[in-house]
């Protein structure tokens, strides 16, 4: 690649550019610099949670450009574009591959401070070599350079997650889903293990009665009941629990608003559900408590099988109604919502450890003025029955920035034990975003060195890189319960 494209404003020089994502990036000081190209740098990637397509990782899929793997899906790049002007025929649209690459490359950088620019060039850097900063005039070369190496062998899905040191993924999936891909990738010998979580979003979605009913019936076919009662539908879950672990399954993982909880029964939740059956909507309180009492008797049946379990809070869906008709969902146009949540949650968490039936939990924010409330709560339900048994869960979505991972770390770290904490999970659609591991690492690894360099840590290299490297992957290896499945004892 030419460092000298045309084109680059005359105040950003060669040497800025090449001293960019330098090997001591982030690294503010020589503590640092050693806790992160000792103890971090090289350990494997257990990435609990993403929303990689399994058929793409089991049929081990090449991809024809950059703007098919880099920019389908990612609604990060998307609100950017739109901020800029930059029309949604270039974004979502039918403009072609290559003109939607090079609009993405017009507004990088005016994504300056924005945490963008950093993932994007990371990620030029670290799988193709890119050393330049990605702009207008550049794009086309940086474009042919990329989708050149692509045909390779080594750029196909699972040839850039072993590039990334890449263990485990784990991909997030509906209960009615068949894990077919699952299973057909465990039965290959690979350098990584695929395993599936369990999603069951739907099966408590009961704000559309039609859309929930449509729903009940793909379930039910899928677990061998017909739903005609909420018992069924009980039935229907434990089924599909119990041959999601039979496939590897070791987590659940729930995206809400907020947790519910209901002291005792205000309604009779088969009365509910016969609204339901017959497309009667329900009342805001008895929608909160249909979704109570299901994820309840979800939680009970995790611990049963030694699950950990997810809950992602706080995300205000769907705002935007007129682009939701056009594009539908997940299109980005969702926010951090500002939802109550310290009474439900533990409250909800209290039912289930009331009767000692509360797994291993992550509670994931994305309010951060909530930092404080879940790093808290997290220590209200650690019993000593299992090292950081309720976990903190790394910055999400709006905060899996460098202020949002320090914000997070540094609330732990005051009202908890960061030792204890599993670390960063991408959380992303993309085969190229592995490089956030390393963004997070850097970011660990400074902050410990500055505490270290400011006098407040003592500088015990062993010990601190012993915890940054349980911190990066020896804590997440030890929580989860991922093992290979024998899938020929299947029916």
């Amino acid at each position: 690649m030419n460092p000298k494209s045309p084109g680059i404003p005359s105040m950003i020089s060669t040497e800025i550019k090449t001293n960019f994502l330098s090997e001591d990036f982030l690294l503010q000081s020589p503590v640092a610099k050693v806790l992160y190209h000792e103890y971090a740098k090289d350990l494997p990637i257990i990435d609990y949670h993403n929303h990689l397509p399994p058929q793409e990782v089991n049929s081990n899929k090449q991809y024809a450009n950059m703007s098919q793997i880099w920019l389908a899906g990612d609604h990060y790049k998307w609100r950017a574009m739109r901020t800029l002007g930059i029309s949604e025929e270039m974004i979502t649209g039918k403009a072609s591959d290559q003109e939607k690459f090079l609009a993405w490359a017009k507004t990088v950088p005016y994504t300056l401070r924005n945490p963008l620019h950093h993932w994007t060039h990371l990620e030029l850097k670290r799988y193709f070599g890119v050393d330049e900063l990605l702009h207008e005039d550049n794009a086309l070369e940086i474009y042919e350079h990329c989708n050149s190496l692509l045909q390779n062998p080594e750029y196909s899905s699972n040839g850039l997650l072993k590039q990334m040191n890449v263990e485990v993924i784990c991909s997030t999936d509906d209960p009615a889903d068949g894990l077919e891909e699952q299973v057909s990738f465990a039965k290959k010998a690979d350098s990584f293990q695929l395993y599936p979580a369990f999603r069951p979003d739907k099966s408590y979605a009961v704000e559309d009665p039609e859309s929930y009913l449509t729903y009940l019936e793909k379930l039910g076919k899928a677990a061998g009941v017909t739903i005609d009662s909420y018992e069924d539908l009980l039935i229907a879950l434990e089924n599909r629990i119990a041959y999601f672990h039979d496939r590897g399954c070791r987590l659940s993982d729930h995206g809400l608003e907020q947790l519910y909880f209901f002291d005792q029964d205000e309604y009779n939740i088969q009365e509910l559900f016969e609204l339901l059956r017959f497309k009667k909507s329900l009342t805001k309180r008895e929608v909160e408590f249909f979704k109570f009492k299901t994820l309840l008797s979800l939680c009970k049946m995790y611990h049963q099988k030694g699950w950990v379990q997810q809950f992602h809070l706080g995300a205000l869906r769907n705002t935007n109604t007129r682009m939701l008709s056009t594009l539908g969902p997940d299109t980005g146009f969702d926010s951090i919502g500002d939802f109550n949540q310290a009474s439900a949650l533990a409250g909800f968490l209290n039912a289930l450890d009331s009767n000692d039936q509360l797994s291993k939990t992550i509670l994931y924010n994305l309010n951060p003025g909530f930092n404080e409330v879940f790093a808290t709560m997290i220590g209200n339900f650690n019993d000593g029955s299992t090292r950081g048994k309720i976990q903190f869960g790394s910055g999400w979505w709006y905060l899996d920035q460098k202020d949002g991972m320090e914000a997070q770390m540094n609330t732990l770290s005051n009202m908890g034990l960061i030792s204890c904490f599993i670390g960063m999970l991408t959380d992303s659609r993309s085969f190229l975003s592995f490089p956030r591991h390393e963004y997070f690492r850097r970011i660990l690894c400074n902050l410990f060195g500055k505490d270290v360099e400011n006098g407040e840590l003592p500088w015990d290299e062993k010990w601190l890189g012993k915890i940054i490297s349980d911190i990066c992957y020896f804590n997440a290896k030890n929580y989860f319960d991922f093992h290979p499945t024998n899938y020929k004892t299947l029916q």
